[in-house]
């Protein structure tokens, strides 16, 4: 009997017309996400909503046409089949941005912004302070002409290969960088220190000595040495070694302290030419010697 009632004509029936509702439902909803999804992507496609120019800015060495190109090819194409890129609501920024870091070293900065249906990417490009020129200075001459060296920024960053210079036209740095790749470009020297090693070799000039080359042999014990500005090549020239752990300000302090005491004040002013070297990792002691 209660099988009876459970299969009935007009439950049955009942049965089929909720089941016919819930059909139409999902219908209903799937015609509706569809109408959403023709009609957003009929919008992202309106003229007024796309990017049509990109505009580069602040670049000075680095090729505004490469970048150019780099940029419009992020915006190529669609998400989805549908959703073109070039959209200013989504464009693909983080996309872009990632790309020229990786293709130009050079830049220090990058930020895009819409503006009239203009992507405009504005630009800093790293300044070239310095020079890293290999693990190993050159036994006989350390400007010679087969050495090869990368431009370096105040943070320590290798950003790009350098022409070869006559004379002491930019610091260098020897020693080896953290790069893992086979070229150094897009590692750093030394980058825990790199600053306080300037701060160090600014107050070396303010002293009136020429410091021309910083180097740090991985095989000795964290000993850097820096050559002074020198008739002799290097790196025979007159050189300060110090611990790459010292407290930079206080051995400079010791340094100046003893430069205006008597006699290396006297010996530093007319035997400078055969000094060969100051040695500031002892303490408050300041170590030197003259041929």
């Amino acid at each position: 009997m209660k099988r009876n009632v459970l299969n009935s004509p007009r439950l049955l029936e009942f049965k089929k017309k909720r089941q016919k509702i819930f059909l139409n439902k999902i219908f209903l909803s799937l015609f509706a996400l569809l109408f959403i999804f023709a009609g957003l992507a009929y919008i992202s496609h309106l003229e007024q909503l796309n990017i049509s120019e990109v505009e580069i800015t602040g670049n000075k060495v680095e090729s505004k046409e490469m970048i150019e190109t780099a940029v419009k090819k992020e915006i190529t194409g669609n998400y989805l089949w549908f959703f073109p890129k070039t959209n200013i609501f989504f464009y693909p920024k983080d996309n872009i941005e990632k790309d020229l870091f990786n293709q130009f070293n050079r830049l220090k900065s990058v930020s895009l912004s819409v503006e009239n249906k203009t992507l405009k990417v504005s630009l800093d490009e790293r300044i070239a302070l310095y020079t890293w020129c290999g693990e190993m200075m050159n036994s006989v001459d350390g400007l010679s002409k087969e050495e090869k060296c990368y431009f370096i920024d105040e943070a320590g960053y290798i950003f790009a290969e350098a022409p070869y210079f006559s004379g002491e036209v930019y610091f260098k740095f020897y020693g080896a960088t953290d790069s893992k790749e086979n070229t150094p470009i897009g590692s750093y020297f030394l980058a825990d220190i790199f600053q306080k090693l300037i701060l160090f070799k600014e107050a070396l000039s303010h002293m009136g000595l020429k410091p021309v080359v910083l180097y740090k042999d991985k095989e000795e014990n964290e000993d850097i040495k820096i050559f002074l500005s020198s008739a002799n090549t290097l790196p025979n020239a007159p050189e300060i070694i110090f611990k790459a752990d010292s407290d930079l300000e206080i051995i400079a302090e010791n340094l100046q302290t003893a430069l205006t005491t008597e006699p290396l004040q006297s010996n530093f002013k007319n035997k400078y030419s055969s000094l060969l070297y100051i040695d500031l990792r002892y303490g408050n002691k300041v170590y030197y010697k003259f041929k």
